[in-house]
């Protein structure tokens, strides 16, 4: 993303921009780069080779650019890598202010939470899309002045909007081409607003009368321009973060400066990938719940108890995630959309060893043995199958922790949360289930069997010899 003073020219921001070209092409993992430019910007990119052929990803080259990068002078170049996911903005962190107070209001706490934003250390790059940055000449009539130098002020005005305006009027054709005809004073008479002095407009009798004679110019500095959110004044704090530092991480702590700098009035909102984390990161908690509920609901269909589930599920369930979220604390990954799959998708997996204890244990009850030998003897019986099925479901997802390339990063976030989840899940169900099982698990009577009850088994059949 580059961005360049909001009066330079397009000579003057190619100048400039043509710096950034080399900069990308002198690292060996680039293959083609890509540029867009006009007066106050634009936007480029470099397209890398692919991963059989360059040893560094795309995150350690945008830290590897960001030092010759920021040292180009005239314009101001943000290194960022493009959204994982469709629908986000240019920027991972889009934080919106909105009020109905005036722009400048809004500006000087926008500017404020952009100083904190740097204080804090974990951003590249933070800014606002509000500047009072954009000068302004206006050009002032005097209403006498022209009276008395015979210049209508209707001809006046059509004059300087011909002479400056760029429009065309007419077109001619030559050689079966048709062109237009662009009446316009030459580019180094118009420069500067101090030229405008010079320019001569139609008079009395048609007679040429400078512009100096009856007009005065005022300048001021203006906004670039106004944005709207939700009806709303507003501006937005756009950042990009280094790389381990999370998004939601940046949102709290910019949410947190907010609180202490805002008065009242003013509301925050997101934009572009921020708003994703904060409407869809917040459905996480609700989606998990469900799921918990239907696997609790279906297992007590299965076992005909609202006992054994909350066994099965206080047993195993929470310390799984207790390990599944121990390498996103340690730094290892992060809690992304994958990782909460991943969070998911391991509740259903880690419940089955519960399930073969739990049922097991019935089973013995039910043939005169008391709870506890019963579910000791069940958990020691059960140990070969749980970890046959758990190292078969780390195995299969063991190549995803191990991953690299294109999309690797995806993927060792959803493979980092099974493999961990799984081995400290397993292990520790070995020991709480039972011990939950023997404080809340109903004792069962034992089942006679039909050798042990003649009197409720069928009447025998006695052959008789006709």
């Amino acid at each position: 993303m580059i961005q360049a003073s909001p009066n330079s020219t397009l000579d003057q921001t190619k100048l400039y921009t043509s710096e950034i070209y080399d900069v990308y092409h002198s690292m060996p993992e680039s293959e083609s780069i890509f540029q867009i430019t006009d007066p106050t910007g634009g936007f480029g990119g470099m397209v890398t080779k692919p991963w059989s052929q360059r040893q560094k990803t795309a995150q350690q080259l945008l830290i590897q650019s960001t030092g010759p990068l920021s040292k180009i002078a005239g314009v101001r170049v943000i290194p960022l890598t493009p959204p994982p996911l469709p629908g986000g903005g240019s920027f991972p962190v889009d934080f919106v202010i909105a009020s109905a107070a005036e722009p400048q209001q809004l500006a000087q706490f926008a500017n404020q939470l952009v100083g904190k934003a740097f204080q804090s250390g974990i951003f590249i790059y933070a800014d606002s899309d509000l500047k009072f940055d954009q000068p302004q000449a206006e050009v002032v009539f005097d209403r006498d002045k022209l009276r008395s130098q015979g210049v209508d002020l209707s001809k006046a005005g059509q004059d300087l909007s011909t002479l400056l305006g760029g429009n065309y009027v007419n077109r001619f054709s030559i050689q079966g081409r048709s062109y237009k005809v662009i009446p316009q004073i030459k580019r180094a008479e118009r420069l500067t607003p101090e030229q405008l002095a010079g320019i001569y407009v139609t008079g009395r009798d048609d007679k040429l009368v400078p512009l100096s004679t009856f007009a005065t110019l005022r300048t001021s500095t203006e906004p670039r321009d106004l944005k709207k959110f939700q009806q709303l004044n507003a501006v937005r704090i756009q950042g990009v973060i280094p790389p381990g530092v999370s998004l939601n991480t940046a949102l709290t702590m910019l949410e947190n400066e907010a609180k202490k700098v805002l008065p009242k009035g003013f509301t925050v909102d997101y934009a572009g990938e921020s708003r994703q984390l904060r409407t869809e990161g917040k459905k996480f908690l609700g989606t998990f719940l469900l799921s918990g509920i239907l696997i609790y609901l279906v297992l007590a269909a299965q076992f005909e108890s609202f006992r054994d589930p909350f066994i099965i599920l206080a047993g195993s369930v929470p310390l799984a995630l207790s390990g599944a979220l121990l390498f996103p604390f340690l730094g290892a990954t992060t809690l992304n959309i994958y990782s909460q799959i991943g969070l998911i998708t391991l509740v259903g997996l880690v419940a089955k060893n519960g399930i073969l204890i739990v049922e097991f244990a019935n089973n013995l009850q039910e043939q005169g043995r008391e709870k506890l030998h019963a579910v000791i003897e069940a958990a020691s019986t059960r140990l070969r199958p749980i970890l046959m099925t758990t190292a078969a479901t780390v195995m299969g997802h063991l190549p995803l922790v191990f991953a690299r390339g294109p999309g690797a990063g995806a993927r060792n976030s959803i493979g980092i949360t099974l493999v961990s989840g799984m081995i400290i899940g397993s292990v520790f169900t070995l020991f709480f289930v039972p011990a939950i099982y023997v404080l809340v698990a109903r004792t069962r009577a034992k089942v006679a069997s039909a050798e042990e009850n003649p009197e409720e088994s069928g009447p025998e059949l006695v052959e008789v010899a006709v």
